[in-house]
C-alpha cells in the first residue's frame, strides 16, 4: 500500500498529532515526554514490545484515559478527548482485541450503541438502526451477519468484525485498529486489509497495531516505535529493515546478573508429554516434552496463548483436546484439583486475586493446597499445619513478624514468596511459572532465579512465562516461541537470544542478508 500515489494529497497535514504525552500508574511511568502523529490517507502502524507504552497512548488517543501531561490535535486543533463518546464525536474510533461488545444485545444495537436514531420522543426507531447496520455491512463487505442475531451468538471471529463495524460507524477521521486481526481467520483479514485500503484512499488516518511482520509489511505506510513510553524512531515503510526494528524494540538494557544455570538434563527421562493440545479459540495443536530438571521457557508478544498454556495445563480452561501425560500416564486436566493430583504447581499472574487469600494468615494461605496432607478424619493438624508453614517461610526467607501475619500487610515480592511457598509444600513435580518476577525488586528476582534453578536440580520440572526476555535467556534451558496461539518456533542452547525470541514472536527471522526468508508468514490471519 505504501507505493499508492492516491495518498500523496493527504499527507502534509496530521490528521491526528500527539506531543509530551505522559502517563504515570501508581508510580510505575508508562509514557515519558511521548510524540507520535498520523497522517490522513496512510497506515501508520505502531510496533513495541510488551510494556512499551503502545496501548496506554491508544486508550488516551480514544478517550479511555486522560494523559498527565502533554496536547493532542486533531487536524492542528488542540482537543480534550474526556471519553470514548467526545472522542467518536470528534472523529476518533477505536478497535481493540478486548471485544467491547454486550452479548444480551443484538448485533444492530451493539453497533449503534449511544448514537441510535431516535424518534421526537426520544423513542429508538428500530428499522432506522436495522437499515443504517445494513448499509453499513454492504459498504464494509459483510454479508453473513444478521443485524437481529444476539451478538452473544456469534462466534469470536464474527464478534470481532462487529466490533470494526461498530467504529466505523462514527465515520471517523482517524481509525486505530489494536490487534484487530487477532481473531480474524484469512479471509476475514483479507476482507479487512480491503476495507482498510478504500479508507487510506479516501483520506481516513489509520493507526494499526499487529504483532504479526507479514501483516506490517503488507500494511504499513509508515512505522513507529515505542520502548519504555516514549517514540524511539520512525521510519517509512519502504526503508522498513526488520532487524533494526527488532534493535529499537529492543534497546540497550542493563544486565541481569543471573545465578549458575542449573544442568541440562542429558537423559531421555520425559515427565511432561503433551500431544496436540487445543482449546478452541485459545490454543492450536500444541505439542512438545518437559524433561526432569529441564527449565522451559514460553515466549510471545502479549495474547499469543502463552498464559492460556499454563491455565490450561492446571485445568482451568475448557473444551481441551490432545493427549496430556505426566510420567507416561494418562492424565484429566478437568479441574485444577486434578491437575494438582497430577503434580502441577501454578503460580499465577495475578498473585492477590489468584493466588493468595488476603485477608488470611501466612500460615492459612501456604497451608492451603496442602490441606488433605495436613488433615486427619476431616479436621486440620493444627501443629502440622504451623510446621508446614514455618518451613515455607524459611525456605522462602518470608519476612513477616509472625506466621500469623495477614498477607494483605506483606510487601508484593514477599506476597509472591507465600504463593511459591504454598506449592513446594504440596510436593508436585511441574512448576508452572507465571511471570512471577513482576512488579518484585532486583533482589527478590535472583532469589527466584535461583529456587528455579533449585528445582531443576532437584529433578523437578519447570515452565517460565515471562514478558521480560532476559529472564528467559538467562534460566531457561530450551523456549517455545507462541505465535498465533501456537507453537512457532523452539530455541535451545546459545540460540536463546533475546533477538532471536522477539524475532520469532513477530514472525520474522534473525537476517544475516536482505534477501532471508520471513518466518511464519503460513501463520497470516490464521484463525487464533
Amino acid at each position: 500500500m505504501a507505493d499508492s500515489s492516491e495518498s500523496g494529497a493527504f499527507n502534509d497535514a496530521p490528521a491526528l498529532e500527539a506531543s509530551g504525552i505522559a502517563k504515570h500508574f501508581a508510580g510505575t511511568i508508562a509514557l515519558d515526554d511521548a510524540d507520535f502523529s498520523c497522517r490522513r490517507g496512510e497506515v501508520h502502524v505502531l510496533l513495541g514490545a510488551n510494556g512499551a507504552g503502545k496501548s496506554t497512548l491508544v486508550k488516551i488517543l480514544c478517550g479511555v484515559q486522560p494523559p498527565d501531561a502533554g496536547t493532542i490535535r486533531l487536524a492542528g486543533e488542540p482537543v480534550k478527548l474526556e471519553n470514548p463518546i467526545r472522542a467518536a464525536e470528534l472523529g476518533v474510533a477505536a478497535v481493540f482485541q478486548e471485544l467491547s461488545l454486550a452479548p444480551h444485545l443484538t448485533v444492530a444495537e451493539n453497533i449503534m450503541l449511544a448514537h441510535e436514531p431516535t424518534g421526537p420522543l426520544g423513542q429508538i426507531r428500530g428499522r432506522e438502526l436495522r437499515r443504517r447496520v445494513t448499509e453499513l455491512f454492504e459498504q464494509i463487505g459483510i454479508d453473513h451477519i444478521k443485524p437481529n442475531t444476539l451478538t452473544g451468538r456469534l462466534t469470536l471471529a464474527d464478534q470481532q468484525l462487529v466490533e470494526i463495524a461498530k467504529a466505523l460507524s462514527h465515520d471517523p477521521k482517524t481509525l486505530i485498529v489494536d490487534e484487530g486481526t487477532s481473531a480474524l481467520g484469512q479471509e476475514e483479514v483479507r476482507r479487512l486489509f480491503d476495507l482498510l485500503g478504500r479508507l487510506r484512499e479516501r483520506g481516513t488516518a489509520i493507526i494499526f497495531i499487529s504483532h504479526r511482520m507479514a501483516e506490517v509489511r503488507e500494511i504499513a505506510d509508515r512505522l513507529t516505535v515505542f520502548r519504555n513510553g516514549t517514540n524511539v524512531g520512525t521510519v517509512d515503510a519502504a526503508d522498513m529493515d526488520e532487524s533494526h526494528l527488532v534493535e529499537l524494540m529492543l534497546g540497550e538494557r542493563i544486565e541481569q546478573s543471573f545465578p549458575e544455570r542449573a544442568p541440562r538434563p542429558t537423559d531421555n527421562d520425559i515427565l511432561l508429554d503433551v500431544d496436540h493440545l487445543s482449546a478452541g479459540e485459545l490454543l492450536h495443536d500444541i505439542s512438545f516434552q518437559l524433561r526432569r530438571g529441564e527449565v522451559l521457557g514460553i515466549a510471545g508478544l502479549e495474547g499469543q496463548g502463552q498464559g492460556d498454556l499454563l491455565l490450561a495445563l492446571f485445568g482451568m480452561v475448557r473444551r481441551l483436546s490432545g493427549d496430556v501425560r505426566v510420567a507416561g500416564k494418562p492424565v484429566n486436566l478437568g479441574s485444577p484439583w486434578k491437575a494438582i493430583r497430577a503434580g502441577f504447581a501454578l503460580i499465577p499472574e495475578d498473585r492477590k486475586t489468584q493466588g493468595l487469600l488476603q485477608p488470611q494468615s501466612l500460615r492459612e494461605n501456604i497451608a492451603l493446597a496442602s490441606l488433605k496432607n495436613l488433615s486427619r478424619g476431616g479436621l486440620i493438624d493444627r501443629a502440622r499445619e504451623r510446621r508446614t508453614a514455618d518451613e515455607g517461610m524459611k525456605r522462602m526467607e518470608i519476612k513477616a513478624a509472625s506466621m500469623e501475619t495477614p498477607v494483605a500487610a506483606l510487601s508484593g515480592g514477599n506476597q509472591q514468596k507465600v504463593v511459591i511457598a504454598k506449592w513446594l509444600e504440596t510436593g508436585g513435580d511441574i512448576f508452572l511459572f507465571y511471570d512471577p518476577t513482576r512488579g518484585v525488586d532486583v533482589g527478590t528476582k535472583r532469589a527466584f532465579y535461583e529456587l528455579i534453578g533449585e528445582l531443576a536440580r532437584a529433578g523437578k520440572a519447570v515452565m517460565l512465562y515471562s514478558t521480560e526476555l532476559s529472564e528467559l535467556v538467562g534460566v531457561c534451558h530450551r523456549v517455545l516461541v507462541m505465535n498465533d496461539r501456537r507453537i512457532a518456533e523452539t530455541l535451545e542452547d546459545t540460540d536463546i537470544t533475546e533477538n532471536a525470541i522477539l524475532a520469532a514472536s513477530l514472525g520474522v527471522r534473525e537476517r544475516a542478508g536482505a534477501d532471508a526468508e520471513p518466518a511464519a508468514t503460513r501463520n497470516i490471519g490464521a484463525a487464533s
